[in-house]
């Protein structure tokens, strides 16, 4: 039974990312979200840009990820669908070092204790080939 679950799953998420990429991110990267956002008669596209917290659903089509940013001092989180049709694009920022897969324990966190410190190798990290340059 399960295998026809997947092969519906695979056969929507290759319908649903033919014209699209969604690039490899985890928890603690730092994400620009580019959502159409229809006003009235008129479409246009806003940017979100935060930490990603959370990634659940793994490969399914109802995979989700949590963004969060601060705003005005405000704490904003924002859950997208990851295969949604309003998200026109998934921009990569920055790569966090993180220990966990959710990280909600930045909700509590203000100011230089709420900061992920940027990743220089693993996956999803592409490796200099030439080297160190010198000066």
């Amino acid at each position: 039974m399960s295998t026809i679950i997947d092969q519906i799953n695979e056969e929507e998420i290759s319908r649903l990312t033919e014209n699209r990429e969604i690039p490899a991110f985890d928890a603690g990267d730092t994400l620009r979200v580019n959502v159409r956002v229809k006003e009235g008669d008129r479409e246009r596209t806003q940017a979100f840009e935060g930490v990603c917290i959370a990634r659940k659903g793994g490969d399914t089509v109802n995979a989700t990820f949590t963004v969060r940013k601060i705003s005005y001092g405000e704490g904003v989180e924002r859950v997208f669908p990851l295969y949604s049709p309003i998200l026109e694009s998934i921009e990569v920022k920055r790569r966090g070092a993180v220990r966990r897969a959710k990280l909600y324990y930045l909700r509590d966190r203000r100011g230089k204790s709420a900061r992920i410190a940027e990743r220089t190798s693993g996956h999803g990290i592409k490796k200099n080939k030439g080297g160190k340059k010198s000066a």
